[in-house]
């Protein structure tokens, strides 16, 4: 669940099944009580038709945890992170990080830190595209060490320099 309106259709779902839920956040929702194979099946075909997915196995559950960290972190936070992001990782989901990242890369074929660069990566293409920070703010914003590493990593992955992506999404809006 990545959005307040994901949220609302759980709850309503929950709801129309008659199951008590104590909470309903992104990703997880915690029911008070056990949920019937029937009940378990009509929610999840309910919910597949809106493009939300039920996970029952707890190896899936924490990589789409491991995700969502990452997601949030990436596209939601202001400031940069305090710490080091493996030790971040652990301390959120209460969990080593080398067994994180073992089930990670065996699950999804990439490590955690090719997944977070790769939002990182399309975080900085929207910052500017919006054009409301430098490119010096931006590496700040997103926890580089510089400017200069932010150039580096992007141009490995996308093959173009941050100023260069700018000006080209810029002429594709005025031409549009």
């Amino acid at each position: 669940m990545v959005s307040i309106r994901c949220k609302m259709l759980v709850k309503s779902e929950l709801d129309k099944l008659g199951l008590n839920y104590t909470r309903v956040e992104l990703g997880e929702a915690e029911i008070e009580e056990d949920i019937s194979l029937k009940q378990w099946h009509e929610l999840n075909t309910t919910l597949k038709k809106s493009g939300i997915e039920l996970i029952d196995d707890k190896k899936s559950i924490l990589i789409e945890k491991i995700k969502m960290v990452i997601v949030d972190l990436v596209h939601h936070s202001k400031e940069p992170l305090e710490m080091n992001f493996s030790k971040y990782l652990s301390q959120k989901l209460k969990a080593d990080y080398a067994s994180l990242a073992s089930l990670f890369s065996e699950s999804q074929g990439i490590t955690i830190e090719q997944f977070l660069i790769i939002h990182k990566i399309e975080r900085i293409k929207e910052l500017l595209i919006y054009d409301q920070l430098n490119i010096t703010e931006i590496a700040w914003q997103m926890g580089y060490s510089s400017s200069a590493h932010l150039s580096s990593q992007f141009k490995k992955i996308t093959g173009l320099t941050p100023s260069f992506f700018k000006k080209i999404k810029i002429r594709r809006i005025e031409n549009d």
